[in-house]
Order: structure tokens, then sequence, then C-alpha cells
């Protein structure tokens, strides 16, 4: 029996899964990831700063105008739409318990249908005064320059920077449905990026998927592998 096939019985057993999505997922929505030859940390900027400096809450806090012209150009996509995979993730809730624990911030989960989703690094579209705490949509924030509340606090993207912690509440969130879990499907991800990464390591079910184009630490462990376009793997499943 090939992967492919191993991968279909498991999820037809399954009754509670989770799935673990990271960058990888979005590639085919037109959303770069981090890492790779044209991922965001690749890209160039228009200061004498590197992507990782910029995205950072020191850097937000002392240069907010450097910071949202590299963020609403390069972070933000408002016209990107779900792809396969994350339809078929949706569907999987008609007859099965899932739970979507992304990495990633770009809401493309709940826009295929997704309706339990927890989200480690925050969204995009979510964004607030560091005054008042009113939140706004994306939609309703000038992208042309630093958004003000009208209160005259400065809004915040409600997105974990670098050097801000994870929100302890999502976690424990992320960790309870792991450990609930009897299948859990990593995609999209190479589980290099911490704490994140370490998510797996809650897993006490009897499948461990992953699903992605290079390799990860936890493959020698898992009981299914594919090194593949996840879009692709996804038409091999529904054939």
């Amino acid at each position: 029996m090939d992967n492919i096939e191993r991968l279909k019985n498991i999820i037809k057993e399954s009754k509670n899964i989770v799935v673990f999505s990271g960058a990888g997922l979005s590639t085919n929505s037109g959303i770069p990831d981090f890492r790779s030859a044209d991922g965001i940390y690749s890209q160039k900027t228009s200061s004498n700063y590197t992507p990782e400096e910029i995205i950072s809450h020191s850097f937000f806090m002392k240069y907010p105008e450097e910071f949202y012209k590299f963020y609403f150009t390069k972070m933000v996509y408002l016209d990107a739409k779900p792809n396969p995979a994350h339809y078929y993730f949706a569907e999987l809730e008609k007859d099965k318990n899932v739970t979507i624990v992304t990495q990633n911030i770009d809401n493309l989960h709940q826009l295929a249908g997704s309706t339990n989703v927890i989200e480690l690094h925050g969204s995009t579209k979510r964004n607030y005064c560091m005054k008042c705490n009113t939140f706004y949509d994306i939609e309703e924030l000038d992208q042309t320059k630093v958004p003000y509340c009208s209160c005259g606090g400065m809004i915040k993207p409600d997105v974990v920077l670098y050097e801000e912690p994870l929100d302890d509440n999502e976690i424990g969130k992320a960790i309870k449905a792991i450990r609930n879990a009897d299948t859990m499907i990593v995609v999209g991800t190479s589980l290099t990026v911490y704490p994140a990464a370490g998510f797996v390591r809650h897993f006490r079910g009897n499948n461990l998927v992953l699903l992605n184009k290079s390799q990860t630490q936890y493959d020698s462990v898992a009981d299914v592998v594919i090194h593949e376009d996840i879009v692709d793997i996804i038409k091999k499943i529904k054939e």
C-alpha cells in the first residue's frame, strides 16, 4: 500500500483530527512562505534592515513607518483565496472532529469554511489600538501610512512579532486539541520555528502524518511522510 492509500485509510478511520499548518499550505494561494528562495525573508526592503529585524516588536515600536511599509506590501494579502487544500480540510468537518492549529496569519482556513481554528501567531485580519484596545478589521485601515485610532493611539496588527510571546490561551487550546487527537496531520511546515514546532511533542495519538515538500526533524517517527506539493497530495487523495 502506498502512502496516499495509507493516508486515505487513516483519515477515513480517524475521529479526532488535528491539522497543524504552516506557510507551505498557503503558497498555492499566492502567499510566499518565509524561508524559501522567494520567501519573505529573501524580500528586498526599502531600508538597510532585514525582514527579520523589521517584523520584531522593538522595530515596530521604534520605526512604525518602516514596519508598516514592509508589512502592508509583503505580509498582507487581501486578495488571496483559499486553495484546494484549505477547502479539503474544511470539508473534513462534515463527519470528523477537526481542529486546525495554524502558524499562518492569513485567515484562509476560516475563508475556506473551517470553524475550529487556533491561530498561534494571530491574524493580519485583526488589528487593535494600543491605547484603548478598539479592534479594527484590516479592511478598515489605510494601508498607505501608519494607522491610528480615533482616540489617537497607534494601531498594531494582532500578530505575534519577533520578541513577543505566543498567547497562553491559544497555546493551551492547541495542546489540548493535539493531546486529544487520534490523528495529527502536519502540513506545509518544516517544524523549525519554536515554540510552535515543539507542539508535535504533545501528540499521543495513533497516526502522525507529515505533508511537506522538504524533510523535517520528525520524519523518522511519523507514520506517513509525503514530500510533495500539498495541492497535488489532496488531488490524489480525492481521486
